[in-house]
């Protein structure tokens, strides 16, 4: 009968010239082919009038959104949700399906015997002989108004306000990890799962520089002498750095000569190994940089005679090139040799202050001296008087002192050094010389092996690493 659907919340499309309307059927007249709606909405808005009436003719198509109560076998339902394209007719159609006994075809017939149609239970609801589990997607709508984006997220009423704070420490008591642990590993051993190791075994940490796979055993002893020199040392690294004798050593130079490592690019590695050290000692560019001209550092330069006097002053012109204050010390002497020449010319070059009385220095201290007054075979300057006027002067001014190229253990040094650079490979220097340093001067693999030394190089990156006594 068509008065069942009376009550009935519809949707009703007009196409795109009237729109959609949606309302309570108030009355379904199939003769006239017509259904009228209270209180209607016009695409989403509240209608001017309390009842319009729609002709089959205008009707694009109909959705019925929810039937009236209805009684089913003695129990009371709410009204029904239809499921979407369930409850959907088009044009004519739908006013003579709603005037015959269950018979329309716009939506599912539950029964469809009777001609009271039977109202289909609301997922969720009492009626619902199985319930579905399906969440309703939230429509924004509270007390028949639209929420806006902060109503939904903050609008609900707190009503229900814990008095007490919940206890973190209790709970997590609750949790024995120990256990937890304990058990995951018995599972993975019985299981042949990967072995988290032995409860009392400490898993090895890596450094970000470290390889983590396994690879051939480290050999340490990577350099090996003829003959012992009397001490060793080690790299930060660990490998093994055996000193030689002054012999071999001269020997090594010698052979590196002979191929081609003449005394001057020997001395111009020197000299910037021992001045790279240097900058480093006097704050690196902490100490150097444009916002500390007013306090540049100043160096004292002792240099004797010879060939490693020759390498300190090198060493002084490659400071001065870096704005360091350079007071370079060398006695006069009659006949100079050819490396000192050379050097002192481009020394000369650089602004650098160069004397030849210990009176000409200065009676402050200074911020690092550089002793290259010693070498082997002249020992008879120590005699001398301004060599002993100079170590005076070293002895009395309180900095600390570098010293480059010092002679062997038992060549007795008048001066006291904290820190000493040793060339190619070190010689058995004593506790005077401070802490040991050694610098890459360019000798090849070739020229070591062919006076008899099993040489692989212990610098990695660097041209200067630290030695340690072992």
């Amino acid at each position: 009968m068509a008065a069942n659907w009376i009550g009935s919340i519809v949707s009703i499309d007009c196409g795109e010239g009237l729109g959609v309307y949606q309302g309570r059927v108030s009355l379904v007249d199939p003769n006239c082919q017509t259904i009228a709606l209270t209180e209607p909405f016009h695409n989403g808005k509240k209608y001017s009038m309390p009842e319009v009436t729609f002709s089959a003719l205008n009707i694009k198509e109909l959705k019925i959104l929810e039937i009236p109560v209805q009684v089913d076998n003695g129990r009371v339902c709410d009204p029904q949700h239809t499921e979407p394209g369930q409850t959907v007719v088009s044009g004519p159609e739908y006013i003579s399906s709603l005037s015959q006994n269950g018979t329309n075809k716009g939506f599912n017939k539950p029964n469809g015997t009777g001609s009271v149609p039977q109202a289909i239970p609301r997922r969720g609801s009492a009626c619902s002989r199985h319930p579905s589990q399906a969440t309703p997607k939230k429509n924004g709508v509270k007390n028949g108004q639209i929420k806006n984006k902060d109503d939904e997220c903050f609008g609900d009423d707190i009503e229900e306000i814990p008095d007490t704070d919940f206890d973190f420490e209790g709970n997590l008591a609750l949790f024995d990890k120990a256990a937890v642990f304990e058990e995951i590993d018995t599972h993975e051993r019985r299981n042949g799962s990967r072995s988290r190791g032995t409860p009392n075994e400490k898993l090895a940490r890596y450094r970000h520089d470290e390889n983590i796979i396994e690879s051939e055993p480290i050999v340490y002893r990577q350099i090996v002498v003829p003959q012992h020199g009397g001490k060793e040392y080690c790299t930060d690294s660990g490998l093994v750095v055996p000193s030689v004798s002054y012999e071999l050593h001269k020997k090594l130079l010698a052979v590196a000569e002979k191929y081609g490592l003449t005394v001057e690019r020997r001395l111009e590695m020197a000299g910037v190994c021992s001045s790279q050290m240097a900058l480093t000692l006097l704050g690196g560019p902490n100490r150097l940089n444009p916002k500390n001209v007013h306090q540049r550092p100043t160096v004292a330069l002792l240099c004797g005679p010879h060939v490693k006097g020759a390498q300190g002053i090198s060493c002084g012109r490659h400071l001065a090139n870096h704005e360091v204050h350079v007071i370079l010390f060398l006695p006069n002497f009659v006949k100079m040799l050819e490396s000192i020449t050379n050097e002192l010319m481009l020394f000369s070059k650089t602004g650098g202050k160069q004397v030849a009385s210990v009176k000409d220095l200065p009676d402050t201290p200074v911020d690092l001296v550089i002793n290259c007054l010693d070498c082997h075979e002249n020992a008879f300057l120590r005699d001398q008087p301004w060599y002993r006027a100079v170590v005076d002067w070293a002895n009395q001014n309180r900095a600390p002192v570098l010293s480059i190229d010092p002679p062997v253990d038992g060549f007795e040094q008048a001066i006291d050094a904290k820190w000493s650079l040793a060339l190619g490979l070190p010689l058995p220097l004593g506790e005077c010389a401070g802490r040991v340093y050694l610098c890459d001067i360019g000798i090849p693999k070739r020229v070591f092996q062919e006076v008899g030394i099993k040489y692989h190089s212990p610098f990695g990156s660097k041209f200067v690493i630290p030695l340690h006594s072992t």
